[in-house]
């Protein structure tokens, strides 16, 4: 007798969720709304209601014990708020009001995803689900962004549907870098898309190295590793390697000798394979970073220091306003946290920091508790993805696309979940297989 297929939960919502953020155009939003919502947006706030909802009963089978995740999310959103009240409490212009108001639209619906997946993805087996659904939208996009480098071909053109609309006019998808092509597949700009890939590739490993090891097929899981590898190379994006240099730092420090080895081995071959199909595109790589002193966007990245100073010092706890410094009226900072300190001030910055240095514990923590291999590598592995946001915002303004920002969040409920289902595991280790249990504490 087969088992029956599991109901729709918090699970299926964070798997529509992922598909739709990565596989949808970042720059396509939906027409006749007041405020510009892309579809990944109208998901998590359908989500976040969703939580509200199942927080108000105990039928639909959803956490509500401690979790410090939960309490992190908690602590990002109050900051969110008071920042948002001192910044309307006062005049501000228009323009700046109705970007505060969408912003704060958009932090309810991000906050609300992250909670919906930290406390509605109940087990390991979902959780497996959510993220597998992320790597495989993952591989649908880094094929997407390999054939705008390779054969110039935008697919992105094709995906604009009678509901959608682009914010945005001309061929933002595809830059140039070194005569090289830089590629956005259907993120917002070659970074976002690069720092994208560098998130992915680990949970993309992590199931390879599963599927081996369980003696599962695997030839699936490494071809979405390598066509995810192959995005980041084609983003040709000095943050995207600043991030896999963290993500392997993480690993490294969490795997046995032979699958350092193995990595080093496949990473050299990658490399190789590389340099062999795209001539002249390690070179430039390369001189991303023998170049440091004369490129022109390091140089505009440190010219506004004093800029954000001055702005700093006006609003120094609470900041100016969520969204409020935007281009082309104001200077782009390029680093989150300098943005942060201006709109959110300290307050908001530090809960900002603070919410992915709790998730990252909390993926540790999982790999602690858990005596199962696989759990612990996959703790490992995702403490690794969440390491990316906290290194990739001194390079580049990581809030700023939705992208990337979706997949952050996502992943800060998965570390909650993946603690609650060791916690529960630990509590009921005759049902580590069966159905879930609530866990209150």
């Amino acid at each position: 007798m087969t088992e029956p297929p599991p109901r729709a939960d918090g699970a299926t919502v964070a798997a529509v969720f992922a598909f739709v953020l990565l596989v949808v155009p970042a720059r396509l939003v939906l027409k006749y709304l007041p405020l510009s919502l892309t579809p990944a947006n109208v998901v998590s706030l359908v989500a976040a209601l969703l939580w509200l909802c199942a927080q108000l009963t105990l039928a639909l089978g959803a956490a509500k014990g401690r979790n410090p995740v939960r309490t992190a999310l908690f602590a990002y959103f109050t900051a969110m708020l008071a920042t948002y009240g001192f910044a309307t409490y006062g005049p501000m212009e228009s323009d700046e009001l109705n970007l505060a108001d969408h912003s704060f639209v958009l932090v309810v619906a991000i906050v609300g995803l992250a909670l919906t997946v930290c406390d509605g993805v109940r087990g390991l087996r979902r959780l497996d689900f959510v993220l597998k659904t992320l790597v495989v939208a993952g591989a649908v996009i880094a094929v997407i962004g390999a054939l705008q480098f390779l054969l110039s071909i935008d697919l992105t053109r094709f995906m604009e549907l009678p509901i959608l609309r682009y914010t945005t006019e001309g061929d933002a998808f595809v830059l140039e870098r070194a005569d090289l092509r830089r590629v956005a597949a259907t993120t917002g700009h070659p970074i976002e898309f690069g720092v994208t890939c560098a998130m992915l590739l680990p949970l993309a490993v992590h199931y390879g190295v599963r599927a081996r090891a369980l003696r599962e097929p695997s030839l699936r899981w490494w071809a979405c590793a390598l066509l995810i590898g192959c995005g980041l190379m084609f983003s040709v994006s000095r943050s995207a390697m600043l991030s896999l240099a963290v993500v392997g730092v993480v690993l490294f420090a969490g795997w046995p000798v032979r699958r350092r080895l193995q990595a080093l081995v496949a990473a050299a071959g990658f490399l190789v394979a590389v340099r062999i199909a795209v001539p002249g595109l390690l070179g430039t790589f390369v001189g991303l970073f023998t170049n440091l002193g004369n490129d022109e966007s390091i140089q505009y990245r440190t010219h506004d220091y004093a800029v954000a100073a001055q702005q700093i010092s006006r609003h120094f706890w609470l900041g100016r306003g969520l969204g409020t410094w935007y281009a082309p009226k104001h200077q782009i900072f390029d680093n989150q946290y300098i943005l942060s300190m201006v709109e959110t001030g300290l307050i908001g910055t530090a809960a900002f920091a603070g919410l992915f240095l709790v998730a990252c514990y909390a993926a540790l923590r999982s790999r602690f508790l858990s005596a199962d291999p696989v759990t612990r590598d996959l703790g490992l592995t995702v403490a690794a993805c969440l390491v990316v946001p906290l290194a990739g915002s001194f390079t580049f303004d990581l809030l700023s696309f939705h992208t990337v920002t979706g997949i952050s969040f996502l992943l800060v409920g998965a570390a909650g979940a993946l603690l609650r289902a060791v916690r529960a595991d630990q509590l009921a280790p005759s049902q580590a297989s069966g159905p879930t249990i609530e866990v209150t504490r």
